[in-house]
């Protein structure tokens, strides 16, 4: 088995490396794609020495069964061809694909089989909040049929990248010491701040954040759901939170959902009000599974229920759904 990690420098591509050795990840060779700027760096892996390779229109990814992908949409896009031509399934953490009708959006726990209807070789990786939310929507989904959800995104710097985490770090220190913060990679301040805006806002004054979420969970649920979001970036390093609302078709008593949420692959309930116990980011930061907590019936409405998530972004919102699907495509080979 010969797998490829393309953008191997940044933090989800740094996460792919770690994630490919702890979990055991059965693989002869390792090659090691990135920009002009990160070829030629060495990066240590199952005790050898892997050079990165510059990214480039050739033949390196002849012999790749798969090829791990975490480079911006514009590179993949671009490069598409060049890591597939030879049979190399491209599991993409872009946007680039996401809602082209002949590329799977998969999320394991949810959709698993789409996973083998790949006409272009390409699997792509949903956004990281739409991952999170539709792992917990979908053992709901199988109780009675979602609706409608109402969300709101507490997202960590961690979402934005390395450098974004660097420049939140950088900001904290330089406010706390009275200096002016440094603001590069945010538009506005992020330390001891909200910035409700991630991605552009388009015609809807939804922004295209938002907006990914409604789309890209009925693809992936194969429903009619509707998603009404806003998203929120927030000074918190890593692993994303999110308040949601559902209403299903008929109303569901929240001991039938909780026995669900604790059965469902990939969820972890973490629910006690009278002992104040639900799921923080400060807690799950490097952990793997979905966090449910703060669960309740919607006083509001018959069938409305809502409930809290925590999950590190970088893991299951980014590299670890890709490995698990990496996991899928070879069973099946």
């Amino acid at each position: 088995m010969k797998i490829a990690i393309v953008g191997i420098s940044g933090a989800v591509g740094q996460e792919f490396l770690k994630l490919l050795d702890e979990r055991k990840f059965p693989l002869d060779e390792l090659l090691l794609f990135g920009s002009s700027r990160s070829a030629g760096t060495e990066y240590v892996f199952r005790e050898k020495k892997l050079t990165v390779k510059e990214l480039q229109h050739n033949d390196d990814f002849h012999g790749v069964d798969i090829a791990l992908t975490s480079a911006g949409a514009g590179i993949s896009r671009d490069f598409a061809a060049d890591i597939t031509k030879f049979g190399a399934v491209m599991i993409d953490n872009s946007s680039a694909f996401r809602m082209d009708s002949d590329v799977p959006l998969v999320v394991p726990e949810v959709n698993v089989r789409d996973c083998k209807n790949r006409p272009r070789n390409i699997i792509a990786n949903p956004n990281c909040t739409t991952i999170q939310m539709v792992v917990a929507l979908n053992p709901v989904e199988k109780l009675s049929h979602i609706r409608r959800v109402h969300i709101a995104t507490y997202q960590s710097a961690s979402g934005a990248g390395a450098a974004a985490m660097q420049e939140l770090q950088q900001q904290t220190g330089q406010v706390l010491n009275s200096q002016p913060p440094t603001i590069e990679k945010f538009k506005y301040q992020l330390a001891f701040n909200l910035i409700p805006q991630i991605d552009v806002f388009l015609d809807n004054d939804y922004t295209k954040e938002e907006m990914k979420m409604h789309n890209e969970t009925r693809k992936i649920m194969h429903s009619d759901i509707s998603v009404s979001a806003t998203a929120i970036r927030v000074p918190v390093m890593r692993a994303h939170s999110e308040a949601i609302w559902c209403e299903t078709s008929e109303a569901l008593s929240i001991d039938r959902v909780r026995k669900a949420f604790e059965t469902a692959p990939g969820v972890c309930l973490f629910d006690s009000p009278a002992e104040s116990k639900y799921p923080m980011p400060f807690d799950l930061a490097g952990c793997n599974d979905v966090y449910v907590g703060r669960l309740r019936k919607d006083y509001t409405c018959e069938t409305g229920l809502t409930f809290w998530t925590v999950s590190d972004q970088i893991r299951k919102g980014a590299a670890l759904n890709a490995i698990q699907i990496a996991e899928q495509i070879i069973s099946d080979f």
